[in-house]
């Protein structure tokens, strides 16, 4: 695919989720892209129907390219549990009902674990999932998928991040996503192996292929 430029103009974060668009802004931050969102231009949320993030994503950028014009590019993300069954998956956002609140759907995460009798760190492994689709003019799509996993932990840690974040433990470490700075979960930059997000890892492949960035 065509490497894109800064001078190509803003790229749209197709989301009106601010944690997100934060995440991507910070993200963006050093290629020197003007960015903007789905929020700042006042666009209707599309429904959702797909049965994949990749479905989802391709959703959302493309909703927003149709309305604008302008390069799009989308995040469709959530968390799996082995003992659930792979849920809440796509339905991670919705588990937090219609304010999506997300301390709520951590307490449904972890009832629903209680019940299937997933009450020791082997038996509650997770993995967070992230899939950015960058949609272009003319609807031609690309998917950039990333994932990280890790144990649920209870009670919830940490006031940083969004989402589930205070009760995902990622292998290998000894604090929750609730308790790193985004920074910190997005410490990569270019010439570094891997970051630590699912989210920044997707974009870690999006930055390769869409940017030219090795």
């Amino acid at each position: 695919m065509r490497h894109l430029k800064p001078q190509d103009g803003p790229l749209l974060v197709a989301s009106h989720n601010r944690g997100k668009i934060w995440e991507i802004r910070e993200l963006m931050e050093p290629f020197g892209f003007t960015i903007t969102s789905a929020a700042e231009k006042g666009l209707d949320d599309p429904e959702e129907t797909g049965t994949t993030f990749e479905e989802n994503a391709e959703i959302k950028a493309l909703a927003s390219l149709k309305a604008t014009g302008l390069v799009s590019l989308s995040d469709d993300s959530g968390i799996a549990f082995e003992a659930l069954n792979g849920d809440p998956g796509i339905y991670s956002a919705r588990w937090g009902g219609p304010d999506r609140d997300f301390a709520m759907a951590m307490r449904n995460v972890e009832e629903k674990l209680q019940s299937a009798g997933a009450t020791t760190p082997d038996k509650r492994r997770a993995t967070f999932v992230a899939v950015l689709c960058l949609a272009l003019p003319g609807g031609e799509t690309h998917f950039f998928r990333g994932e990280v996993h890790g144990t649920a932990i209870w009670p919830p840690r940490g006031t940083l991040g969004f989402g589930y974040d205070p009760m995902f433990l990622p292998d290998g470490e000894s604090r929750t996503f609730g308790e790193m700075m985004s920074a910190e979960k997005h410490a990569w930059r270019p010439g570094q192996e891997t970051a630590l997000s699912h989210r920044a890892r997707a974009f870690q492949k999006f930055a390769r292929d869409a940017l030219g960035v090795e």
